[in-house]
């Protein structure tokens, strides 16, 4: 089936798609804010500038849209009929990128989170934010654990004042 619209007018639709807080992002960003969570946006210090950055989770957010970035198997990812060869290598090049900025970013010492746009749909949105909280409690915990710091502390210890007397 040809395209309805003219070169220009397909043009002028595909410019106005949004990088940056399109709706999924925003339902994140909504949900870890009113769960206590705080975060940056796309910080350009890093690979890829993430969508969402939890310093102190050391964890990285991509809320990644199914067909931009080519999610095998989901219904949002179809190929358009016209200019396949176009998309194919487009898309192609997106998961290559995504793939290679999360290596760097492991490298760096960072955690990955990936969430697919499929994942928000009303259906499957609270189980999908609900794993993403008990993810960065976990994550929490392990970066703690991992740093050397003691994750619990005995009520009977003794308090020491500043001149290391006990109190």
């Amino acid at each position: 089936m040809a395209d309805k619209l003219t070169p220009e007018q397909r043009h002028t639709c595909m410019a106005h798609i949004r990088a940056v807080d399109t709706k999924p992002e925003m339902l994140v960003r909504k949900y870890l804010f009113a769960h206590g969570f705080r975060y940056r946006l796309h910080v350009k210090g890093l690979p890829g500038k993430p969508d969402i950055v939890l310093k102190k989770y050391r964890t990285v957010i991509m809320v990644n849209g199914c067909f931009w970035h080519g999610h095998d198997g989901c219904s949002h990812y179809r190929l358009p009929k016209t200019n396949t060869a176009f998309w194919r290598e487009k898309i192609e090049r997106n998961r290559r990128r995504d793939a290679k900025e999360a290596v760097v970013l492991r490298l760096l010492g960072w955690h990955v989170v990936r969430i697919w746009e499929c994942e928000l749909t009303p259906k499957r949105r609270n189980a999908t934010l609900l794993n993403l909280e008990i993810t960065l409690s976990r994550l929490l915990i392990k970066n703690y654990a991992s740093a050397g710091e003691s994750t619990t502390t005995q009520a009977a210890e003794p308090r020491v004042g500043y001149h290391g007397r006990k109190l």
